[in-house]
C-alpha cells in the first residue's frame, strides 16, 4: 500500500494548561480534497496552523511528501493557505498580489507574468481586465478568488483552506465552493478544507474529519458520516435528526410515542424497561403510511415550516414529537396545526444511539 502524501501522527497541541488538540492522527493521498468539520473551538483551525507551521505541535510529527516537516518553518514547507479574511495587500494590483510569492522567490518576471495569467484565467478573471485592478475595485467573491489564485501561484505541494468562504453572501458561498472544488480536481493538488459548515463538507469533500473537543469524532466520506454516524456527537451535528426517546418492552422492540421499532442494531445488556435513546433523519419519515414501511404513529401537527423546495413538518406522537422533511408541491397546500395524521417509517432506518 503506497504511503500517505500528508500524514499526521498524534499531534497535540496544548497552550498553557489547556489542551486543544488529543492524540490526533490522520493520513491524507495525494489529491484527496478533506474537510475539518466542526463547531467553533474544537480545534480544526489549529490542527490547520500546525500543517502549515504556524503552530508548533507540542508532541506528534507531520509529514509530507515523505519529509518530516514538524520543525520547518512555514515558507520551507510548500504549502499554499488561503484565509478567512483574503489578506490581500490593498497597495498591489490584482496581478500584483498573486505574482507577489513568486516575486519574493526570485522567479523571473516574464515567469511571473506568465504564471499570474495562467492563474486568473483558471480562476474566470482576464487579466485583461482584471490584472490592474484595485482589491477594493473586487466583490468580495472576486478577491476571495485571487486570494486562492495567489496561494496557487508557486504550485504549493498542499493547499488550506481557513473557512475561505464565511464571509460571503450565502448565493456566492455556493458558487465559490464549487469553483474551488472544480480547481482542485483541475489541479490535483492535495487539500484540506476548514468549515463549520456542514453543507460546504458535505457537497465537496473527498472525505471529512468531523471533530469535537480537539479530537476526531470520525473520518469518512459524506455518505458514511451522514448515514452511520460514529458518535452521538457526529449524529447530531451532522444533518438535522430527530432524536426518539423509548423504552424497551418485553417483544425485544422499544416502545416509542404510539409505536414499536424492532432495532438493526444489537441490544447487548439491554433489559425490558431500560430507556434507550434513538435517532432517525427527517427524510426517512412519511406521512401515512408508505410501501414498506413497519412502523406506523398516530399523531397531531404542532408545526409547519415553509423552506422553499421543502417542507418542515414536526408531528406530535405519544410524548415525543419528530420532523419530517417533504417536497413542497404547489397543487397540494402543506398540512395545518392541529391536523390528525399518521407518520410512517422503516425500522431500518433507525440509528441505536450510545
Amino acid at each position: 500500500m503506497p504511503e500517505p502524501f500528508l500524514s499526521i501522527q498524534h499531534v497535540r497541541k496544548s497552550f498553557g494548561t489547556a489542551t486543544v488538540v488529543q492524540d490526533f492522527n490522520l493520513d491524507i493521498e495525494a489529491g484527496e480534497f478533506v474537510s475539518f468539520l466542526g463547531p467553533s473551538g474544537c480545534g480544526k483551525t489549529t490542527v490547520l496552523r500546525m500543517v502549515a507551521g504556524f503552530e508548533e505541535p507540542s508532541g506528534g510529527r507531520i509529514v509530507i511528501g515523505g519529509k518530516d516537516v514538524t520543525t520547518l518553518k512555514p515558507n520551507q514547507r510548500n504549502i499554499g493557505m488561503v484565509f478567512q479574511a483574503y489578506a490581500l495587500f490593498p497597495n498591489l494590483t490584482v496581478a500584483q498580489n498573486i505574482g507577489f510569492g513568486l516575486k519574493v522567490a526570485g522567479v523571473p518576471r516574464a515567469e511571473i507574468d506568465s504564471r499570474v495569467a495562467e492563474m486568473l484565467d483558471i480562476i474566470k478573471l482576464p487579466a485583461g481586465e482584471f490584472g490592474s485592478r484595485y482589491p477594493y475595485q473586487l466583490s468580495g467573491g472576486q478577491q476571495q478568488r485571487i486570494a486562492l489564485a495567489r496561494a496557487l501561484a508557486p504550485r504549493p505541494k498542499v493547499l488550506l483552506l481557513d473557512e475561505p468562504l464565511s464571509a460571503l453572501d450565502a448565493k456566492v458561498r455556493v458558487s465559490l465552493r464549487e469553483e474551488i472544488r472544480s480547481i482542485q480536481k483541475k489541479l490535483g493538488i492535495t487539500t484540506i478544507f476548514v468549515t463549520h459548515d456542514q453543507e460546504e463538507a458535505l457537497s465537496i469533500s473527498d472525505r471529512i474529519v468531523v471533530m469535537y473537543g480537539g479530537k476526531a469524532e470520525q473520518v469518512g466520506t459524506a455518505f458514511e458520516i451522514y448515514n452511520r454516524p460514529a458518535t452521538r456527537f457526529v449524529a447530531g451535528f451532522v444533518g438535522t435528526l430527530n432524536i426518539l426517546e423509548g423504552r424497551l418492552a418485553e417483544s425485544g422492540k422499544v416502545r416509542v410515542g404510539t409505536g414499536e421499532i424492532a432495532l438493526k442494531d444489537k441490544l447487548d445488556g439491554a433489559r425490558p424497561g431500560d430507556a434507550l435513546s434513538l435517532a432517525l433523519r427527517p427524510e426517512a419519515i412519511t406521512l401515512d403510511r408508505r410501501k414498506g414501511d413497519d412502523v406506523l404513529m398516530a399523531g397531531e401537527i404542532a408545526d409547519v415550516q415553509f423552506l422553499g423546495s421543502v417542507i418542515r413538518v414536526r408531528v406530535r406522537t405519544g410524548d415525543s414529537t419528530v420532523s419530517l422533511d417533504t417536497f413542497n408541491n404547489p397543487a397540494t397546500p402543506p398540512p395545518q396545526i392541529g391536523d390528525k395524521v399518521e407518520v410512517s417509517f422503516s425500522s431500518g432506518d433507525v440509528m441505536l444511539l450510545n
